[in-house]
């Protein structure tokens, strides 16, 4: 009686039959109407009813479970409700007017309750033995119940939800509404009122959970005693509403999928439902192949972080910790599933594989989250199911789709951080090469190497350096391998270089020391020379990604050393911190940080470290800068503490040491970026007194010349400083002659700075010290020039004319002796026999360098002799005449007898002479002109280009005249003055004292093909990242003159019209056909920096200034017209002419395939669609107005003049018309001869087109390929399998209906193939296409590449690749996917035929 009792608030007997029937009828899939007062009744149903009724329930259910031997009891529940008159079939129409109320999406808290507690009486009612034979089960009403889990848990709660406290929802009516302009609508008001009906306190959204555990525990009770064998929808169904649940809450502890477990203890839903999806699994619900493949299908998603519902594409979902956890235990169910029902699950663990590689999206935390899936998942393999994993996965690396390629390079790293399988682990002998980590690194991972994808290229760069740091000593055995042979070679040809020498710390991380032997063979020695080179190019490629991972693959191999540590090597790092993109520059900066901390020891590191770090203080970047300024701080100033004899240095004081005597000796050049940090340091109070102190004990130290070094920089920074300690190192200096002339001159500039706080005294003293070391002249230039600058600083004051008077005391006493010791070389017949060449260039330093200080002293007799040092001799340099010529005749400039060495340094101190006169720099400048011309000797050229450049700064205007003598020095014959003159001329012109005037411009352009690839890299670097960044417009401004300067055109009357000598004009002409390519390269180079704003007007500007002058025969049409002509059509048929955003459109890379994307990046692919369409419009526009009238005009002049540059033409339409080719009457509807003509040629290319491409594709022997693959085809057992309609499944064949039409080639295709393949190409192993039907494309979600390098299409995969269906896919339908198998292992069938073309066999027996 006392389920009687507890069915009472259902009012059945109420409930009218026709009612009950109506439901029935329906089919459970609409709520019927019912009175009002019946409905409001039940309505009136709290959950204390619904409880109680579960519980008497679940009692008998119980009992009758516990009593199956007593037949008397089996049917208990179901004789009460007989006995009783309360019909079945009324309870559960009632119940699903509950469920179906509930399922409303505005149903309040009371019908969600209601509807949840109502479905779990339906399962509860469902398990207890005798309901089929009462009719209770119904497919659609159980699987409405099941849903109920979905549909009463609020979906948006987190969108709808009010961030302040929320009322019950038993109160709505009281709850206020928010303000809303007048404005609005009523129908945005009622969509507001809805979303609020949506909200939910945390008391409701309580009651509803518990609701929903109620719902399923009833369901876990159902499916351990309920079959769903012959119950294939709910079967489906079950793991789709489990997986869902997953997310629901997060879960406490770790989850326990152990069987048999007692569903009252389980708490959290989402461990309901992974014991749900386990119960799925068993044999009791139907073929557990099938169940199992269900399972696995719904976590492939949960597993690749995807929310997929019944139908459409999956979405992303954001990688938070909860999605994050409930990937893992996903990862462990499946893995707890696999090792239960082992051979069951491993082929379908293979299937789930193979749909998380190829699902996978190219977002790096998906991809890195699925490859750590696919390597926990792979663990639980035996070796041969994984070895035929890894063979696939070799396959599935060479997938047309970019993604692919790279998560096949992901996945090779996670198998690397796993212990490596043993051979003899392996069934099949044939499988156990792919154990092997070595496999994985050669056969995967380094053969992408070659990838057409930069991203992939990058990404295995990056992982190979990664392999080196992998525990396992296969792993680094088989990195060095590949490098070896180079190794070893380099060993032995180097022989005692620093790096190659030194062993390798031997750790578990690190090679073994062990000797590299080289095969008898060759082989080997050229993959590993091919392997190296092919490391440097990448680490120049155009790609900064790749340049990025290529820097960080040749630190861990030279970290590891698996390449020598030779300067060469080393210098690719230190280069790249001066690269172009920001980031390469930060990357290059951390590499060789890495390089340092492995190798602090060896000295060639630490000079790669100084000529990275240090010139980066001035990088353009101010990020770069701070990163260059911190590794200089971290290493250089923090390890500098109070010097000690009795202490050790400890590793990294002695590092520091070491580099600051680098820096003072070897590395001087790098002195002004090191002035640059300190005063930037200075600005930022690095340098206390105490710091300052400690570095001052240093001095004292093996290591002093460092010390001084690093003091002569900052010692400024700090008045209260020990100058008792640098006086005695002063009158040591004085005294010894042990001290190096570098440490020398830090200490004279140490002094200097002092000398403001020392006493007069001390600066006598000094200043006598110094002026005795100065007349013997027995110092170095370095010293003289050092010792006049402190000189300098002592006599400093506050009044200019006591210091000037200082300076002409001293320095003019200099000068006086100097001139003395001149004139008794110059003026003296019989001087020049007996003269100590390193002593006349001691004076004449000194003369130039005391000059500068004392421009008063210098007579015009000193000015003579030094300009007598270039020149011959002359009676008139005797006469102190107060004028000189302003140019003096060509016999003046006849070599004299004075050395090399003699006449350049004349040049450098007259030229220091010149800076102070303004009246010497007119009388000379002709001098240093005419000896440009006129001189043979390098260095007094080099020098007077130096000298010229400075006075430009000084006297610019003077000096423009002459810009075109020292831009002539740009084509001489000697490399190190171009380059001297390259530098200087863009110092100039990035300072603006020159302007692009004249033929500077073109000069420039010619250093661009200079023989030296050293400056014509320097020249492309400063063109681009210096001097265009100045100037934006410079390329396009200059660009059609370019046309008629180089081919030497002066026909035109605007333009190659400034003037120019003959000799200039010989020097710079690139006219004539044997210098074409460097004129193409010049033209290439300047169009890959226009914008497709100046390639737009530029292509306008060459029809009104070449195309336009030909066509109205104002220019003439010679021989040298001809020339500009065809030369302007060949420069329109560039591929650089085109506009960057119709070919290359922005987000794609040439040349590689577009991935799925995202939503914003789908709306900028829309965007720039119809960007580029206007675009497209507007060009076509102005081609037919603009363009095409020329083109017509010229077309008949050129044919009555029977001109060779009609060919050019032709090939200019053929270029232009291939985006037009099917509005080529529209386009010249002027001249229909010219259309059919263009037609023409445009079908002829097309056909030779599609020829060179069979002939690249096909051969007869792929054909009988084909032709054997067809054959197996029908004769596979396979096809007679039944198919599933679940997406989830073994792939299956290929019907193919119709025979390729193509059976052989004639041989026309073999010498088609001669004239288009060059000689000793190799022969690239392509893919035929499949032909597919429209419904295969519809229903495949994978497909196989069709062009896949070492990859033949075969229909039975083996150990393949699976498919997962569309969703629509019934059971009757064909599934079309194309699968992959290696061409090993085709498949069986008659012999193929083994022809080939002699031309194919020569070129092998040549290759």
């Amino acid at each position: 009686m006392e389920l009687m009792s507890a069915l009472r608030f259902l009012n059945l007997n109420e409930v009218p039959q026709a009612w009950v029937n109506g439901v029935w009828d329906a089919e459970f899939t609409e709520m019927l109407p019912m009175e009002d007062n019946i409905e409001g009744e039940l309505a009136a149903s709290n959950e204390r009813d619904f409880r109680r009724l579960y519980s008497c329930l679940l009692v008998l259910s119980e009992e009758q479970l516990q009593s199956s031997s007593r037949d008397d009891r089996l049917q208990s529940v179901w004789l009460q409700l007989r006995e009783n008159g309360v019909s079945v079939q009324s309870l559960v129409a009632v119940l699903s007017f509950f469920v179906l109320t509930g399922n409303a999406k505005a149903a309040n808290v009371q019908q969600r309750v209601g509807s949840l507690h109502a479905a779990s009486l339906y399962l509860l009612l469902l398990g207890i033995p005798g309901s089929i034979a009462n009719k209770v089960f119904h497919e659609v009403l159980l699987n409405t119940c099941m849903s109920a889990s979905t549909h009463c848990w609020p979906q948006d709660l987190g969108k709808k939800r009010k961030k302040g406290n929320l009322k019950s929802s038993q109160a709505e009516g009281k709850r206020s509404k928010p303000h809303r302009k007048e404005t609005q609508e009523m129908e945005v008001d009622e969509e507001e009122e809805e979303e609020e009906e949506l909200n939910f306190s945390s008391q409701d959204l309580n009651r509803i959970r518990d609701a929903l555990v109620l719902l399923l525990q009833s369901l876990l009770r159902l499916l351990q005693t309920f079959s769903l064998k012959d119950k294939p929808q709910i079967a489906c169904s079950c793991p789709l509403i489990f997986s869902k649940l997953l997310y629901f809450e997060p879960v406490i502890g770790e989850l326990n999928f152990a069987a048999g477990q007692d569903i009252n203890e389980l708490r959290s839903i989402p461990e309901m439902a992974f014991y749900g999806l386990q119960l799925i699994c068993s044999a009791k619900h139907g073929d557990q192949n099938e169940s199992v493949r269900r399972v696995f299908q719904r976590l492939l998603y949960v597993i690749l972080m995807m929310n997929k519902g019944d139908r459409g594409r999956p979405t992303l979902l954001v990688p938070g910790h909860a999605v994050l956890a409930t990937r893992d235990q996903a990862i462990h169910f499946v893995c707890h599933i696999v090792n239960e029902l082992k051979e069951v699950a491993l082929p379908l663990l293979k299937v789930l594989l193979q749909h998380i590689c190829f699902q996978i999206v190219e977002k790096f935390e998906f991809r890195n989250h699925g490859a750590q899936a696919v390597g926990m998942l792979t663990s639980e393999m035996p070796s041969t199911d994984y070895a035929h994993f890894i063979k696939w996965l070799s396959s599935f690396s060479r997938h047309s789709k970019m993604v692919s390629r790279l998560f096949s390079v992901d996945v090779v790293m996670v198998l690397l951080g796993q212990p490596e399988r043993r051979p003899e682990e392996c069934g099949d002998p044939g499988l156990a090469c792919y154990l092997s980590h070595q496999f994985l690194i050669q056969n995967l991972l380094f053969a992408r190497r070659n990838d057409h994808s930069p991203t992939v290229q990058s990404h295995v760069l990056a992982c190979l350096g990664q392999c080196l740091e992998l525990p396992s000593l296969n792993a680094t055995y088989a990195v060095q391998n590949l490098f070896s042979a180079t190794v070893m070679q380099t060993v032995l040809e180097e022989g005692t270089t620093e790096g190659s020498l030194q062993q390798p710390q031997k750790t578990y991380h690190s090679l073994p020391f062990r000797t590299v032997e080289v095969g008898g063979t060759d082989s080997l020695v050229c993959d590993a020379r091919e392997n190296i080179a092919l490391l440097i190019r990448r680490v120049q490629d155009s790609k900064s990604t790749v340049r990025k991972s290529a820097l960080q693959a040749l630190v861990g191999l030279l970290k590891h050393g698996v390449i020598p540590m030779s300067l060469t090597n080393l210098s690719l790092l230190s280069e790249r911190c001066r690269d172009p993109a920001v980031s390469v520059k930060k990357k290059a900066l951390q590499c060789v940080g890495e390089m340092l901390n492995a190798k602090p020891e060896c000295c060639l590191v630490q000079k790669a470290w100084l000529q990275g770090v240090v010139p980066a203080v001035v990088d353009s970047e101010s990020s770069v800068q701070e990163k260059a300024l911190e590794a200089l701080d971290h290493v250089l100033l923090r390890q500098i503490q109070a010097y000690s004899a009795c202490h050790h240095l400890a590793t990294s004081q002695r590092l520091t040491w070491k580099l600051l005597n680098l820096l003072s000796d070897e590395c001087q050049n790098l002195s002004q970026y090191i002035s640059k940090a300190v005063t930037i340091w200075i600005k930022q109070n690095k340098f206390t007194v105490t710091f300052i102190t400690n570095l001052i004990s240093h001095t004292e130290a093996d290591h002093s010349a460092g010390a001084w070094m690093l003091l002569s920089k900052v010692v400024a920074a700090s008045v209260k400083i020990p100058y008792g300690k640098l006086m005695d190192a002063w009158d040591n200096m004085v005294s010894s002659k042990d001290v190096s002339v570098t440490t020398c001159c830090h200490i004279m500039c140490v002094i200097g700075e002092i000398s403001a706080y020392l006493n007069e005294e001390t600066k006598d003293r000094i200043v006598d010290d110094l002026m005795r070391w100065l007349k013997s002249f027995s110092m170095s230039l370095e010293l003289i020039s050092a010792a006049i600058d402190t000189l300098q600083q002592l006599g400093r004051s506050d009044d200019v004319k006591e210091t000037q008077a200082f300076m002409n005391l001293h320095c003019g006493e200099l000068v006086s002796i100097s001139e003395d010791y001149l004139s008794g070389i110059i003026l003296n017949e019989n001087g020049t026999q007996n003269m100590n060449e390193e002593l006349m260039v001691k004076h004449l330093h000194t003369v130039g360098v005391a000059s500068l200080n004392c421009p008063g002293r210098v007579s015009k007799r000193t000015v003579l002799l030094v300009e007598s040092i270039i020149t011959a001799h002359s009676d008139k340099f005797l006469d102190c005449q107060d004028e000189l010529p302003a140019s003096l005749p060509v016999s003046q400039f006849k070599a004299n007898s004075l050395p090399t060495k003699v006449r350049a340094h004349g040049v450098i101190t007259l030229g220091k002479l010149c800076l102070q006169r303004e009246e010497l720099v007119q009388k000379y400048l002709p001098v240093f002109a005419r000896e440009l011309e006129l001189g043979t000797e390098v260095a007094v050229r080099n020098n007077i280009v130096v000298i010229m450049c400075d006075l430009c700064v000084r006297y610019t205007s003077r000096v423009d005249h002459y810009i075109p003598n020292i831009s002539a020095c740009l084509r001489d014959d000697e490399p190190v003055i171009r380059e001297q003159t390259f530098i200087m001329l863009t110092n100039l012109l990035q300072e603006e004292f020159v302007k692009w005037k004249g033929s500077l411009f073109f000069c420039f352009m010619v250093v661009l093909v200079d023989p030296i690839p050293g400056i014509a890299s320097l020249c492309e670097y400063c063109l681009v990242h210096i001097l265009l960044k100045k100037s934006p417009e410079m390329f396009s401004q200059h660009f059609i003159e370019c046309i008629y300067h180089f081919n030497s055109y002066s026909g035109h009357n605007s333009y190659n019209k400034f003037p120019q000598t003959e000799r200039e004009k010989v020097r710079f002409s690139l006219k004539g056909p044997q210098h074409r390519e460097k004129r193409f390269r010049i033209y290439r180079f300047l169009l890959q920096h226009f914008t497709d704003a100046q390639r737009f007007n530029i292509t306008n500007k060459i029809n009104q200034s070449v195309l336009a002058c030909f066509a109205n025969e104002e220019l003439p049409l010679d021989a040298d017209g001809e020339g500009i002509l065809a030369e302007t059509f060949n420069i329109l048929t560039l591929k650089e002419m085109k506009l960057q955003v119709i070919s290359h459109p922005p987000g794609t890379a040439a040349g590689e395939e577009q991935e799925e994307a995202n939503m914003t990046t789908m709306a900028k692919a829309v965007l720039q669609a119809a960007q580029n369409k206007v675009v497209s419009q507007v060009r076509k526009k102005t081609f037919i107005e603009n363009t095409v009238p020329l083109i017509i005009s010229l077309k008949h002049l050129l044919e009555q003049k029977q001109s060779t540059v009609l060919k050019d033409l032709t090939a200019y339409l053929q270029a232009t018309m291939q985006d037009y080719r099917h509005e080529v009457k529209e386009f010249f509807a002027g001249d229909e001869q010219l259309a059919a003509e263009v037609e023409f040629v445009l079908k002829e290319a097309e056909k030779e087109r599609e020829l060179e491409n069979r002939m690249d594709n096909c051969s007869l022997n792929e054909d009988a390929k084909m032709l054997t693959a067809q054959v197996s085809v029908h004769h596979s057992p396979v096809l007679s399998r039944r198919r599933h309609p679940f997406g989830f499944s073994t792939p299956q064949p290929l019907h193919r209906n119709q025979l390729p039409a193509r059976l052989a080639q004639s041989e026309r295709h073999v010498r088609g193939l001669a004239r288009t393949r060059s000689e000793g190409q190799s022969n690239a192993i392509t893919l035929e296409r499949t032909d597919i039907s429209q419904g295969a494309v519809n229903n495949r979600a994978i497909s196989t590449p069709n062009a896949v390098p070492g990859v033949c299409i075969d229909v039975t995969f083996e150990e393949g690749v699976s498919a997962i269906y569309s969703d629509k896919t019934s059971s009757h339908q064909k599934s079309h996917v194309l699968h992959v198998r290696s061409d090993e292992n085709q498949a069986s069938g008659p012999r193929p035929w083994n022809v080939q073309s002699p031309l194919r066999q020569k070129k092998k027996t040549s290759v």
